[in-house]
């Protein structure tokens, strides 16, 4: 796989407009600016799926060094975010499976909750989706965060994490209908 392509080989899509100026940039100027723009949002999305803002924090960061390393490989510079939140999101998942293994060795690994700055989320709400987004599946709750709170097309979701479009709206499906369940009528009230 190369920075040019996403999981198994699919180019990597763009939600929304790039920071212009990339094109023709050094690495150190071009990484610098995207950092500046986007690292919050990019934290705040791995939290949403690794539940944990010092991991977050560290994918995030892993992520802008990888592309740091290989941004002369880069085909289209303007495509460099589309990038980040494709790594950030694989290297959330990662860092996932990680504390699984972790945690299978060492069963007193303390679980830090997330603190989360999200959109439109205030303290007992914000802890509330939080918890109901812990015991959904974690296709479940990538797809959900991808859509919800990246406001993805269930296109782009499919390609950031290599299934079809139809494994997008059945993941989302089950997962809104658990959120429903977990968090009753304030949820029917929000979606």
């Amino acid at each position: 796989m190369t920075i040019l392509t996403g999981r198994r080989g699919r180019p990597v899509t763009e939600s929304q407009p790039s920071v212009p100026g990339l094109v023709g940039a050094d690495a150190d100027a071009a990484v610098e600016q995207l950092y500046a723009a986007h690292w919050r949002q990019l934290v705040r999305l791995s939290v949403l799926l690794v539940h944990d803002q010092a991991s977050a924090e560290d994918v995030v960061q892993d992520a802008f060094v990888a592309m740091h390393g290989k941004w002369s490989r880069l085909r289209d510079p303007d495509k460099a975010l589309a990038y980040l939140r494709q790594a950030v999101v694989n290297r959330s998942r990662s860092a996932l499976r990680h504390r699984v293994v972790v945690e299978r060795h060492a069963r007193n690994t303390p679980h830090g909750d997330a603190v989360v700055d999200g959109p439109g989320l205030g303290g007992s709400r914000r802890d509330a989706v939080q918890q109901a987004l812990r015991q959904l599946s974690d296709r479940q709750r990538e797809v959900l965060v991808l859509q919800h709170y990246l406001d993805w097309s269930e296109a782009q979701v499919a390609d950031a994490l290599g299934i079809t479009r139809g494994a997008v709206k059945a993941h989302a499906h089950r997962g809104r209908a658990a959120l429903r369940d977990l968090l009753g009528d304030w949820w029917e009230d929000e979606s």
